[in-house]
């Protein structure tokens, strides 16, 4: 029998026993709500939209502080993932809070692939968990998980309809993430345009089949509250830093010439909801079905492009020696494949360049023998040449001989008849 028979029989065999007396493990909810507590939790939020939508505004109201950062301009060449990570402190729980913005998102005049990089960050958090799940020697209990918990999608308050980079983007990324529609500056329009903007914006999501988080109503202790803010989405927010007194307090608002819109106040907008629904209520199952849903997702799928499965092709359980075994055949043998083919294509290509040398070499030979000749003529020719200037030189010589022997005997001649005119001269007198 096998270990894995022998785990689902001990499984199949267990039995419901009474206690005589109290033992004392019921008390591990307290030591698991000791130890989280001093481990610390970590959330981290996505926030999705156009430049100008009041995203840092929202995070800073949200979780009552100033985070750091500079606001965006819409002149950037490409959509960034912005990611800061802060420790925060309230009462002795503590909280390592990741806040993720897309700078640049909808600005470029082509949005065909705004969603990508979004897409690409989501997918590498999940790449990052799982390497370190694969590893020999893992820590995860001290491993800073960057997964995405929630995506606040930031949506215009055009108070028409959605854009198609909306719902584009939120399709891609509802089955990896959990998505909370609000609209963004809801105090631009009024509350009839306000209503109904947001059946258009749930009659689309629908029609587009684009799944947003639902607020878990299995749970009894929040089943009534979550069932009613899922008939809300999506929220209606407002953010502002500036505190104002109205009336004897002082209250988070903001100030225009026709009046003021208080932030807290649930009759001007959903920021309470928001912040009950995000935070104060369903933190916890956030992260549970980021790690539960999404990233089990990806996982499966990852495991399987790798060729792990539950079962095998004949039904039985699954054996991870086998299937590394066969997988490292199937390596091997795709490894020696390609060996095999590169050693082929390198003799070709020592072949190619065998023939190619051996065309060079004779064009080259061709080219000597033509150039030889032509020296060899050119040789002739100079040859001839110099051979017809050294027998006109010769011949030059011999007519300057004889010119000067000539002349030679003509003054010795004229000398001679010189000498005998003056001797008769002489005899004369």
């Amino acid at each position: 029998m096998s270990a894995t028979d022998i785990a689902r029989q001990v499984g199949e065999d267990c039995r419901t026993v009474p206690l005589a007396g109290h033992v004392g493990f019921d008390s591990l909810p307290d030591q698991l709500v000791n130890k989280s507590i001093s481990q610390g939790f970590c959330f981290n939020i996505l926030c999705v939209g156009e430049t100008g939508l009041g995203k840092s505004t929202l995070m800073d109201t949200l979780f009552n502080t100033k985070f750091e950062g500079e606001p965006a301009t819409h002149t950037q060449p490409g959509v960034q993932l912005q990611s800061n990570t802060y420790d925060l402190q309230e009462s002795n729980v503590g909280l390592k809070l990741t806040v993720v913005s897309t700078v640049g998102f909808g600005d470029q005049i082509n949005k065909e692939d705004s969603y990508k990089p979004v897409v690409e960050f989501i997918d590498a958090q999940f790449e990052a968990y799982l390497q370190e799940e694969l590893k020999i020697r893992r820590v995860l209990h001290t491993y800073h998980d960057s997964r995405i918990h929630a995506c606040l999608y930031f949506i215009a308050p055009t108070g028409h309809s959605l854009k198609s980079l909306d719902l584009v983007t939120m399709k891609k990324l509802d089955s990896k993430v959990n998505i909370i529609p609000i609209i963004a500056k809801s105090d631009a329009i009024s509350k009839s345009e306000l209503t109904k903007f947001k059946i258009k914006i749930t009659s689309e999501l629908v029609s587009n089949g684009v799944q947003i988080y639902q607020f878990p109503t299995d749970d009894e202790s929040v089943a009534e509250i979550n069932g009613t803010m899922n008939a809300h989405l999506p929220f209606a927010v407002i953010g502002s830093t500036e505190e104002l007194k109205i009336g004897n307090k002082m209250m988070k608002a903001r100030q225009y010439p026709w009046g003021t819109v208080q932030v807290e106040n649930e009759a001007h907008c959903d920021f309470v909801k928001l912040r009950e629904m995000l935070i104060r209520v369903n933190m916890e199952d956030l992260r549970e079905q980021t790690h539960s849903r999404h990233y089990e997702l990806y996982r499966r799928c990852k495991l399987e492009e790798m060729g792990f499965k539950d079962t095998d092709p004949d039904s039985k359980p699954f054996s991870l020696q086998e299937t590394y075994e066969a997988k490292r055949n199937e390596f091997l043998g795709e490894l020696q494949k390609k060996e095999e083919e590169m050693r082929q294509m390198f003799v070709q290509r020592v072949k190619e360049k065998e023939a190619e040398l051996k065309e060079a070499e004779k064009e080259l030979h061709e080219k000597f023998d033509r150039l030889k000749k032509l020296h060899q003529d050119e040789k002739k020719k100079l040859e001839d040449k110099k051979k017809s200037l050294e027998d006109e030189m010769n011949a030059f010589k011999q007519r300057k001989t004889a010119a000067e022997l000539l002349q030679s005997q003509g003054s010795q001649a004229g000398s001679s008849q010189t000498l005998k005119r003056d001797k008769e001269k002489k005899n004369f007198f």
